[in-house]
């Protein structure tokens, strides 16, 4: 099991750490659904650009997949001058499978938080709310998640219904 050197600079002072072509194509991995997670909702237009300290470190260590002999996952694009994930990467089942499940779980998560956040208030009203005490104020917050999660859970969006008529909204 080969051992290669990855180089940090941290604060002026260098780190080495050193990493196996499988804990190497682990990390690339970690990088790249962590920095998808930060900016791949953000277009990088003014006023919604991208976190350039997490681009500038998945860029760092896109830089050693050569050295690791991934070139099947990272591509150097020399007209931008930066490293790509290759669509090899994009469509590995493994990342794929946790992009999948993330979207699911924060999918429902959100929902049933939302919408539950929205009758809470239309229930108690923003003033009584604000008087209750924290964990008076969480547990009947949770009730009215709780209700949705459960019925998500029992018929995912079949009950799910906006009342306003199609063209009221077009």
């Amino acid at each position: 099991m080969g051992v290669e050197k990855v180089n940090f600079l941290w604060e002026n002072k260098k780190m080495e750490i050193k990493l196996t072509k499988e804990q190497y194509e682990n990390l690339l991995k970690l990088v790249y659904l962590g920095n998808w997670m930060v900016n791949a909702i953000r277009s990088g237009a003014e006023g919604d650009e991208q976190i350039e300290k997490y681009n500038e470190i998945e860029q760092y260590i896109f830089s050693f997949a050569k050295k690791f002999g991934l070139e099947k996952y990272i591509e150097f694009d020399e007209k931008y001058n930066q490293f790509f994930p290759t669509k090899e990467l994009e469509q590995d089942p493994e990342i794929e499978k946790y992009l999948e499940d993330y979207n699911e779980e924060i999918f429902w998560q959100e929902l049933a938080n939302r919408l539950g956040t929205r009758d809470f208030v239309r229930k108690y009203g923003k003033e009584a709310i604000e008087k209750m005490d924290p964990e008076e104020r969480f547990l009947k917050h949770q009730e009215f998640i709780i209700k949705y999660e459960e019925e998500f859970e029992k018929s995912g969006i079949e009950n799910l219904e906006i009342l306003k008529k199609l063209d009221d909204i077009l």
